[in-house]
Parts: structure tokens; sequence; C-alpha cells
């Protein structure tokens, strides 16, 4: 049961977020809801999958995760991987915070917040080899590329532009980047995933 709860979750969560590269559905939804409601449904529709994929994949885990891959890997190989996925997953974090704080990395990369989603969704992959973790990154995975090509292909600006900082912008990003990953390592992980990624 948690395995289709978390997929429904990630049917409503990806969903809506693949609505704003189809412009003329998003156009049609704005116009015949209103910019207000439709930001409101979007909203409540973000926040319910969100729900429904962290109690999905919670009661997956608590009933007994489906091997597909991971008991077939030697411990070492494997322990090896983790320890690249915890390697990628602090630009990963840097890369999404640089979304919000724009500098230098933002105007490199053009969208940051796709590419450290696309990071953090393949790293999960490298070192979870089970089917609930695959079809869970995986569509993460997915999703990221999905918006990425979309956005290459959108002809209209989107929304207004929002100003640029310089290096002092990427060193806070840098910084921010790096307490964040700390807290995800240390605290959020072990204690809200109960899964601890150092020491083991």
């Amino acid at each position: 049961m948690g395995l289709a709860v978390m997929i429904l979750g990630l049917v409503l969560f990806l969903g809506i977020h693949t609505l704003p590269a189809q412009r003329e559905l998003r156009a049609r939804a704005i116009d015949a809801m209103g910019e207000g409601s439709y930001k409101l449904v979007y909203a409540l529709i973000s926040v319910l999958g969100i729900a429904l994929i962290a109690w999905g994949f919670a009661h997956y885990r608590g009933t007994g995760m489906i091997d597909v891959w991971e008991g077939l890997v030697p411990s070492k190989a494997l322990a090896i991987l983790k320890h690249i996925t915890l390697a990628l997953m602090l630009p990963a974090v840097i890369l999404v915070v640089a979304a919000f704080l724009r500098g230098h990395i933002y105007t490199s990369l053009k969208h940051p917040m796709l590419a450290g989603v696309k990071l953090w969704a393949a790293a999960h992959l490298l070192a979870n080899g089970d089917l609930g973790s695959i079809i869970l990154f995986g569509s993460f995975l997915g999703w990221a590329v999905f918006d990425r090509i979309s956005l290459k292909r959108r002809s209209d600006a989107g929304g207004p532009p929002i100003p640029v900082g310089g290096w002092g912008n990427d060193v806070i990003a840098v910084a921010v980047g790096i307490v964040v990953y700390l807290a995800l390592v240390f605290a959020f992980h072990p204690v809200v995933i109960g899964v601890p990624v150092v020491g083991v």
C-alpha cells in the first residue's frame, strides 16, 4: 500500500509541476480559475503530493523494501557507491541554494535548481537498489530532465526577470549550502528519514 500511495503522490506532485511547461494548458487554467486560484490549487496539490510521497515511502520502508539490485552488489562496492552519493550531495544542495541566491553559479548554469535535483536524484539512485527508491528518485530525475528540455523549447520569457547578483551571492550560496548539507547529513537523514549516512 505504501508504494501505491507514494506513486499517487508522485503523480500529483510531478504532474502539477509539468503544468508550467505546458504553456497553453497553463494559460487556459489561469483564464478559467484566475491567477490567484490557480496558484492556490497548484500549491495545495503540491503539498498533498509531497505528503503522500513522504507517508507512502515511509510506510513502504517500514513494511519491507523490495530489493532489485542492491543484494547483487558486493558490500565493498555498495559502500563506495554510498560514499559517492554523500560526496555528490554537497554540490547538489549548493546548486539548489544558488537558484535563490543568484550569482555567477546561476548565470553559468541558467537553471541550478534543476541541475541540483538531477544530481540529488542520480546520486540517490547510485546508493539505493530497492524498487521504491528507484521509482522515487527515477521519477524526480525524469521530471528534471523533461523540465530542462521544455525550458529550452519555451518561446516566452516566463516570469519577470529577477535581478542577479555577483560573487557575494555565490559565496553565501556555498556557505548556506554547506550548512544545509551538514543538517541533512547529521540531523534530517538519521532523525527524520531514519537512515544514518555517516559512521555506517
